[in-house]
């Protein structure tokens, strides 16, 4: 996990920092996939690597889960 000395993880680092994190299980072909066609977590590059801030991983966490329901015809698609 990303701690203040390090505010930019590496691709393969972030579906563990956002289970841990956030509770959310993603895979790293996932986010290959959306790095792809779009919809994934901002990302910067660092020559050809490219990096994730803590500060965009946890806003495209927040904005991936939904409000809390109560059965599931709650659940808004």
């Amino acid at each position: 996990m990303a701690s203040p000395e390090r505010p930019r993880l590496r691709r393969s680092e972030v579906p563990a920092y956002l289970l841990d994190k956030h509770g959310i299980p993603i895979a790293l072909a996932t986010l290959n996939k959306l790095a792809t066609v779009g919809g994934g977590p901002a990302m910067r590059y660092a020559g050809r690597i490219p990096l994730y801030d803590v500060e965009d991983l946890d806003r495209w966490a927040a904005n991936r889960l939904s409000q809390p329901v109560t059965s599931t015809s709650g659940k808004v698609a």
